[in-house]
């Protein structure tokens, strides 16, 4: 167990290290921070969490969100860079620890699928369009799409041809690798398992690789941009400073971070979970989190969340617990201590390079026509989160694609689908009667409610229960078939009352049928059956057999 741990380890630092260092500069802040942020938070998120597999440290989404709310700070605010990144941190780990506490791992609910895919796909376009720059070789700042775009057209003419030749080499080098590497390694008679170690291990060979050239060849006398001196030695710990005009200026972010964060790191411990065979805590994982950002803020750090990349690399290397993660993090402090004077001549088009092919596995277009076809409301989510994103910023994005879920949720509950419903014959089963051909009553209406009776549709039920009787005088009972109700709240209970009394004025008769016994326990607490002009019934093939014969 302990030598898997081990050898799933040696793996996730060789990954771990250029993507620490790739991520600080995703987030504009010195590539040391990177590494700080990889070390502290394995370790604490190894006591806390729950997921045996998942790799928490820097990340692709949670550095653009960072550099996207420290761009705003500092233009706002003679607040120092570093210190606002640490404040971020310590401020997501605390809102993540606070919502652990109060157990609300079940609001992540909220956040839709499509909503997530279209805020991850935008936001990883932006990574790697914001990596162009040092690609090329040039400055190319924006927090969207608009502004990244405008910022390499006026700067493309100075594109350093040196740079250009490192980075489209690392860029090419990598994607073959990526997509054929670990294939043509094992037709070459190698084993898969040191075929895969080989592909993972792809961008700390192109880093090394390019470093090399560098120093030899000078090329940094020649416009290559390299990461310069990294400082030797650990992280010191120390409590941020919690300046309040600070902390007014990054809770939004934070939250954003928090909640983002969290979706991502669980929708990743699951899936790795299931293929185990295990499970994992929500709530407990919002303060594996939590702990894990506090960490990374005390060791001058920024904001860390789950990596699907790494977390699957350790779980195919064969990670059997989150001891791997304690070692990784020994790797990475490790290469503080001995590697960082090494890592001088690293150029930063190297780091870009390896950011694009990583956050190329996270954009995923063809999921928009899947959605379009299945689902309208949804394909709106995703496509309005999507553009919002990739032209207002990654904050207005999530912003307004948590907003659009929310309205059509609750858009949702406030006007389901009520079905009017008939005997099959030869059954006892009651279908739409628009959808099959079914025996009806012209004195019975039967409606089936698809949705639980709340404060948000009773009124909707009500009103079309309404419309039924007002266009058909013929109707003499109204039969509510309660199948798909899990809930009738106060104000549904008020508002059937009152339907009841209503119809009965009519000489029109209210009843239930099939509900659920937990619904049921609480209408006997109030008993409802004293308020409702007609009859409870076991089955709507029950009610609709003693109903048509009166």
């Amino acid at each position: 167990m302990l030598a898997s741990d081990l050898v799933a380890a040696s793996i996730v630092t060789i990954m771990l290290i250029p993507q620490s260092l790739a991520y600080a500069l995703i987030a504009d802040l010195p590539v040391e921070v990177g590494l700080y942020s990889a070390i502290l938070p394995l370790i604490v998120y190894a006591v806390f969490g729950t997921s045996r597999t998942l790799s928490v440290a820097p990340a692709a989404i949670a550095s653009l969100m960072t550099a996207s709310a420290l761009s705003e700070v500092s233009n706002l605010h003679d607040h120092n860079y570093l210190a606002a990144a640490i404040m971020l941190a310590m401020l997501s780990g605390i809102f993540l620890l606070l919502f652990g506490i109060l157990k609300l791992g079940f609001l992540s609910n909220f956040l839709s699928h499509p909503l997530i895919s279209g805020f991850i796909t935008a936001s990883a376009v932006l990574i790697a369009l914001s990596q162009v720059g040092h690609l090329l070789g040039i400055q190319a700042s924006g927090s969207n799409i608009i502004e990244i775009g405008q910022s390499l057209l006026l700067s493309v003419k100075s594109t350093n041809l040196y740079t250009l030749a490192i980075g489209g080499s690392v860029l090419v080098f990598l994607y073959v690798i990526k997509s054929s590497g670990e294939t043509a390694m094992m037709k070459l008679g190698m084993k898969k398992r040191l075929a895969s170690l080989c592909t993972k291990s792809a961008p700390a060979v192109s880093a090394l690789a390019t470093l090399y050239i560098v120093y030899v060849f000078g090329l940094e006398d020649k416009g290559v941009l390299i990461v310069n001196t990294i400082p030797v030695g650990l992280p010191s710990l120390s409590i941020p400073d919690f300046n309040l005009s600070l902390i007014k200026e990054l809770t939004l972010p934070a939250i954003f971070i928090s909640i983002v964060g969290y979706v991502e790191s669980v929708a990743i411990g699951k899936t790795l979970a299931e293929k185990r065979g295990e499970k994992i805590n929500n709530n407990q994982e919002l303060i594996g989190l939590g702990n894990a950002n506090i960490a990374s803020a005390i060791s001058g750090g920024f904001p860390v969340t789950g990596s699907l990349s790494r977390s699957m690399v350790n779980n195919d290397a064969g990670a059997v617990t989150q001891v791997s993660g304690i070692f990784a993090a020994i790797g990475v402090a490790a290469a503080s201590l001995f590697l960082t004077p090494v890592l001088f001549f690293l150029p930063k088009a190297t780091l870009a390079a390896t950011i694009i092919i990583a956050v190329s596995s996270l954009i995923d277009f063809s999921v928009i026509k899947k959605i379009r076809e299945y689902e309208k409301s949804d394909y709106y989510t995703i496509l309005v989160t999507i553009l919002l994103t990739l032209f207002l910023g990654v904050e207005a994005g999530i912003m307004c694609g948590v907003i659009l879920s929310i309205y059509l949720h609750l858009h949702r509950t406030s006007k389901p689908h009520i079905a009017k419903v008939g005997l099959l014959e030869g059954t006892e089963y009651f279908k739409n009667v628009k959808r099959h051909s079914v025996i009806t009553d012209p004195r019975i209406l039967t409606l089936r409610p698809d949705e639980s009776l709340i404060f948000s549709n009773a009124n909707y039920v009500e009103d079309s229960i309404y419309d039924y009787v007002r266009n058909d005088n013929k109707i003499a009972h109204v039969v509510i078939m309660c199948s798909a109700v899990n809930q009738v709240d106060y104000s549904a209970l008020e508002t059937l009352e009152k339907l009841s009394i209503s119809l009965f004025e009519k000489h029109i008769t209210l009843h239930l049928s099939e509900v659920k016994g937990p619904v049921l326990d609480a209408l006997n607490r109030v008993e409802f059956n004293k308020e409702l002009s007609g009859n409870i019934y076991f089955s709507q093939f029950e009610a609709f057999n003693d109903l048509k014969e009166t």
